[in-house]
């Protein structure tokens, strides 16, 4: 799975928590609480880097437009996000491992 993903990766981390928070359709305002609720407070997305963001993502195809209701524009991840994330999510577990390893110093 590596090589076809690794053009996307690593992501950062608010990328990371845009697409995490994106795993059931959700509108901007919900992302960024749904990032501060998940990150427990460390990790703020602000609505122009949020929008910046959903554009780039959209377009890389990791997430879609799924609906509009008043002005507020709802996304979700694609398959292809998805396959992303859960990479990115496989390679941090390996550095968090390999960071257990070496407690001691």
């Amino acid at each position: 799975m590596g090589n076809e993903y690794s053009k996307y990766l690593p992501l950062t981390e608010s990328t990371a928590y845009t697409l995490l928070a994106l795993a059931e359709p959700l509108h901007g305002y919900g992302v960024m609480q749904k990032v501060v609720a998940m990150s427990d407070g460390t990790v703020r997305i602000g609505p122009g880097t949020l929008y910046g963001a959903f554009s780039t993502l959209e377009s890389e195809g990791l997430i879609v437009k799924v609906g509009e209701v008043e002005r507020r524009k709802s996304y979700a991840l694609t398959e292809k996000g998805r396959r992303v994330l859960k990479e990115h999510i496989r390679r941090s577990v390996i550095l968090v491992k390999n960071g257990e390893l070496t407690r001691d110093w």
